[in-house]
């Protein structure tokens, strides 16, 4: 059974540690170990996670398969993106599952959650960037019917960024 809850500050370091796992997983090797770790231990902290909760754009849910957590998603409602002229539009910031999870369209039934989720919010669609080399991505995203809408480089560390597409999915 698949079950998809909304996720409050009690769940802060359960996210931590899927962040920490599932961002090593999918970009470990996209950059120094340094820099990775670098990364990861800024953007994987129970303060920065906490005080995400604060704020009421953004939005965090966790997937559990069979009672298991298998991941989590983040949006934030009504974040604009200069490669983008529509507004009221949502940012999907991470759909990451753990790699036991994934073939099992945990991913897909979490993305369409969160599609749901925007178009209640009376959003006008939803982007995202992803690493240009994460192709398996690209083409999940591609076949949900996103087009690359722009180019972004995604700041890893001081001295290493990644290039990502920009990706849109008009509603």
């Amino acid at each position: 059974m698949v079950e998809i809850i909304k996720a409050n500050a009690t769940h802060c370091e359960l996210i931590v540690e899927i962040g920490k796992q599932t961002f090593f997983e999918s970009h470990g090797h996209s950059a120094s170990k340094d820099a990775i770790d670098h990364y990861i231990s800024k953007t994987y902290n129970k303060e920065t996670i906490l005080k995400e909760f604060d704020n009421d754009k953004v939005h965090y849910h966790l997937i559990y398969s069979d009672g298991i957590i298998a991941g989590f998603s983040k949006i934030e409602l009504n974040i604009s993106n200069k490669n983008i002229v529509d507004l009221n539009i949502t940012k999907l910031d991470r759909i990451y599952l753990l790699e036991t999870f994934h073939g099992k369209q945990l991913g897909s039934k979490l993305f369409h959650f969160n599609i749901e989720l925007s178009k209640k919010q009376k959003q006008n669609g939803i982007w995202l960037a992803v690493w240009t080399e994460n192709q398996k991505a690209i083409n999940f995203y591609q076949k949900m019917g996103f087009k690359i809408a722009g180019a972004f480089d995604f700041k890893i560390s001081e001295t290493h960024t990644n290039p990502n597409h920009i990706m849109y999915l008009e509603y």
